[in-house]
């Protein structure tokens, strides 16, 4: 699976999209401008200890991406889509992309690509959502729909053992 982010602008969103990228196996692309430095702390704080981990591209601008990934299969997340993003049908090797906070992927884009429009359900008083909040709604349905391929499916107590009868005083 694939992130791409179109000129994103918050170093935060970022890291904590890279972080997200990290847990689950998926790649991250960045196409600049970019509205920060890949170095400030404030990605790294968000992504922790896990942003070299991260598998993160940068392109020059959209161009440059549609000619390093011919043929790809992008879903384009915008607030202004008919389709919601539970109703694609996604598959493993696809590629999701987000817009910049501030303005979303730009309309060019929407319009040529319409079939590929997605969108998550909200309340017409806000704008939109966090777009990291966005990016982990969206990329775990494209998960869970993929079978979570490669993915931990259960956890394990530190302490205690699942059904263990504990005696509370």
């Amino acid at each position: 699976m694939h992130i791409v982010l179109h000129q994103p602008e918050i170093p935060a969103n970022t890291g904590n999209i890279g972080r997200t990228c990290v847990a689950t196996g998926t790649a991250l692309h960045l196409i600049e401008p970019l509205g920060f430095h890949l170095d400030e702390k404030s990605i790294k704080r968000a992504g922790m200890d896990y942003w070299h981990k991260l598998d993160v591209t940068r392109y020059m601008n959209m161009q440059e991406f549609r000619e390093k990934n011919p043929g790809a299969k992008i879903w384009y997340a915008t607030t202004k889509a008919k389709r919601l993003y539970t109703e694609a049908a996604f598959s493993p090797d696809d590629y999701i992309m987000f817009g910049k906070e501030s303005a979303g992927i730009p309309e060019e884009l929407l319009v040529e690509n319409e079939e590929t429009c997605i969108r998550i359900p909200m309340l017409d008083e806000i704008r939109s959502l966090n777009l990291s909040n966005a990016v982990a709604i969206v990329l775990y349905e494209a998960l869970r729909q993929t079978g979570f391929a490669g993915m931990q499916r259960e956890g394990e107590l530190h302490r205690l053992s699942w059904g263990q009868t504990i005696e509370i005083p």
